[in-house]
């Protein structure tokens, strides 16, 4: 990223991050709230039994890493069922997915990579197929968080990855990241995309986890959206607490978002304590809002603060963009924007 560190307020929209093959590999790490996400952590919601079993499962999982027990005699005992290349999780938001996740991940033995859909899918393009093989081959376990099923070309793509590096003794773990309305919650997904990686399809066991987004269990109404004058007080506040933060109106933002590959958003964040919002409106387009999405995910994986004025950014996704085929989307995002305000 090219900026004067010295001149602040920073400008998002001035910010021109590049991102390099080799840059994408190494941060291929679960975010940095997940640094200590452990088995022992994550606390099961006892109003959804699916919760404690899907973290007795994963634990389980976990566990096919230790070297295989012999039984009977001369150890010829019965043998176990031979176990899944993969475990894939799918549920609501907010119930702890990326948790256990990024749980397994520190459990397992290195090397393992640990990314979402768009993550994996930035690296292929940014090193070549082959090049990307050759650089995941030796991986005990790819945990993919937010598995994409939106672009065909890239779910292809990820499924050939897949298929390759599972041949090679590689572990997958998943989480679902399915638009309810278009391929049917509760599946792994509809019959249209089974055709395409059922042979991927078949490597996954796939585990059900039911639950409230954690998110909002405390939190109740909107994302704080404040005056003009409250935001140029917690802007001065922010200045006099020697805070790293960008000032941009919204509209530019997201207009500014298009010009990126989404891969290159965290990079935005590099070194930045706090977003500033000016003006939020509604968004009508579809292709804008997914950007934002995607924008947001990296914001709240890097645990930052957002201040903002306008329309409170828990409902800019305008007309029926909450009852379509992204809706599990922008409920993950809404939630993720009503935290992001929390300060």
């Amino acid at each position: 990223m090219t900026t004067d560190s010295t001149t602040l307020p920073l400008h998002l929209v001035d910010l021109r991050p590049t991102l390099s093959g080799a840059e994408m590999a190494a941060v291929l790490v679960p975010p940095r709230q997940f640094d200590t996400a452990s088995f022992d952590s994550y606390r099961p919601d006892p109003d959804h039994p699916s919760q404690a079993a899907t973290l007795q499962a994963v634990r389980e999982f976990a566990g096919s890493w230790a070297p295989a027990k012999q039984t009977g005699f001369f150890g010829r005992g019965k043998k176990a069922p031979a176990a899944k290349a993969g475990i894939y999780l799918d549920g609501g938001f907010g119930v702890g997915k990326t948790h256990l996740l990024a749980a397994l991940w520190h459990a397992a033995p290195g090397p393992k990579y640990f990314g979402t859909f768009i993550e994996f899918t930035a690296l292929v393009g940014a090193l070549g197929y082959a090049e990307t093989v050759k650089l995941l081959t030796s991986a005990k376990l790819i945990a993919i968080d937010e598995f994409e099923l939106d672009d065909p070309g890239d779910t292809m793509m990820m499924t050939r990855l897949l298929g390759d590096l599972v041949a090679t003794g590689s572990k997958l773990a998943a989480t679902s990241n399915t638009p309810p309305n278009a391929l049917g919650e509760g599946r792994f997904a509809a019959q249209d995309f089974l055709r395409e990686i059922q042979a991927l399809a078949d490597r996954f066991d796939i585990i059900r986890i039911d639950g409230l987004d954690y998110r909002r269990r405390d939190i109740e109404g909107h994302a704080k959206s404040l005056s003009a004058e409250d935001l140029a007080t917690q802007i001065s506040t922010l200045e006099t607490n020697g805070a790293r933060f960008t000032v941009d109106s919204f509209s530019q933002i997201v207009a500014f978002l298009g010009s990126l590959h989404p891969s290159k958003y965290i990079k935005l964040l590099d070194d930045v304590d706090a977003l500033v919002m000016t003006d939020v409106v509604e968004l009508h387009n579809q292709t804008d809002a997914l950007r934002l999405v995607a924008f947001i995910d990296r914001v709240y994986d890097a645990q930052l603060p957002i201040y903002a004025s306008g329309v409170p950014l828990d409902q800019v996704f305008a007309g029926d963009m909450l009852n379509g085929g992204y809706r599990k989307k922008y409920l993950r995002s809404v939630s993720r924007l009503i935290a992001s305000t929390q300060y």
